[in-house]
């Protein structure tokens, strides 16, 4: 293993077996022995990558795409059928909500349960229970029984423990999605701080916003294939590319089977609504963004009732990504933007009212948005 390196994966392959009528008795394995049926699903294939020691890094991918499977074989819960994995250092993870506690013991007592399975002697956890908790801020309630904690109560215990073990690699799995948003920010400043040191972090998330700002480096696994890896802004962008076009074949699918009934959404970005538009400006420019299931969606704007022509399309990326994270990336446009140029000196003096609809390919409506506007002098 080279020096530099806190984990090295080698031509790395992992299969579940998937049995399905699974005989239940002794009696049912005689009498079914023939029926049962037994499939092997490839999680991951032929996966070869490195992570230098000090890296942060951010595994990406669309659900079932393997990133979970990759980061629970790296903490050798699991194990390759073909390959290997080796890390070098200390090793702490966060995978499952309230792993490693026992939910009839108190708080208190599961720091010292789940810090123990990290590798430290009793003195040294009493040495940080108390930073522990503070950095957990559950002083109120680390006494009571680990089942009465919520599952935002879980999150915060476990990373209060992972961060404080002085591990060379931490593994973070999504589990920083069940927070609040305060003590979220928290996690990631404190992520911030690891990262300028000489931690090795590894994160699965779906927040593409946390990989560009947090991450040295993204790895796009796709449909269990190592696909990329590099800088996260241009890993991130191939990404949501390879999502819309898979999700144009999906509704390609649903069309032929005629089930076109779509999602979307649309906004209108400006003006905004009861905005006061003074009688000398001429010329009013209208624009937002919608997103939608059909591949051939089209943006309608109206005025007081009246149709304006000349929308244009234009690309939207923040759009994208945030619509990627909240709904899982089933927005096929390639330019959800919209603009338009509408020449306000018909318009009277007072309030006038802005209609948005995305029609499908069938023009029928899938959303439509609305709001009032003043000219004023």
């Amino acid at each position: 293993m080279d020096k530099n390196n806190a984990i090295e994966v080698r031509n790395m392959s992992k299969r579940f077996k998937m049995q399905y009528d699974k005989p239940q008795t002794l009696k049912e394995r005689i009498v079914f022995k023939r029926n049962n049926k037994m499939e092997y699903h490839d999680v991951l294939k032929n996966i070869s990558l490195d992570i230098k020691k000090g890296e942060t890094v951010a595994l990406i991918g669309t659900n079932g795409s393997g990133k979970s499977t990759l980061l629970k074989l790296m903490t050798k819960i699991i194990y390759p059928n073909d390959g290997s994995i080796e890390t070098h250092g200390k090793l702490t993870s966060l995978l499952e909500l309230g792993a490693g506690f026992h939910p009839d013991f108190t708080g208190r007592e599961n720091i010292y349960f789940n810090a123990s399975i990290f590798g430290l002697t009793r003195s040294q956890i009493e040495n940080r229970v108390d930073d522990i908790i503070k950095f957990s801020e559950l002083e109120e309630f680390i006494d009571n029984p680990i089942r009465t904690y919520s599952s935002g109560m879980y999150m915060r215990l476990a990373f209060s423990i992972a961060i404080n073990v002085d591990a060379d690699i931490l593994l973070i799995d999504e589990i920083l999605a069940v927070g609040d948003q305060h003590f979220t920010e928290k996690c990631y400043d404190k992520l911030g701080e690891l990262k300028n040191s000489d931690k090795t972090i590894v994160i699965v998330t779906h927040s593409l916003d946390v990989v560009k700002s947090l991450c040295d480096r993204a790895i796009w696994i796709y449909k269990g294939e190592f696909r990329l890896d590099g800088d996260p802004t241009y890993v991130i962008e191939e990404y949501l590319k390879q999502v819309r076009l898979d999700h144009k074949e999906e509704v390609k699918k649903m069309q032929i089977e005629e089930k076109d009934k779509y999602k979307g959404i649309v906004f209108i970005d400006t003006p905004r609504a009861f905005a006061s538009i003074n009688v000398s400006v001429k010329q009013l420019e209208i624009r937002g963004w919608e997103l939608s299931e059909s591949v051939n969606s089209k943006v309608v704007v109206s005025v007081d009732g009246k149709k304006i022509d000349g929308v244009t399309r234009h690309d939207r990326p923040d759009v994208l990504m945030t619509y990627e994270e909240q709904y899982g990336g089933y927005a096929s446009n390639d330019l959800p933007g919209w603009i338009i140029q509408f020449d306000t000196v018909s318009l009277h003096l007072g309030h006038h009212t802005i209609l948005v609809e995305v029609l499908d390919h069938k023009d029928r409506l899938i959303c439509n948005k609305e709001i009032t506007f003043q000219i004023s002098e």
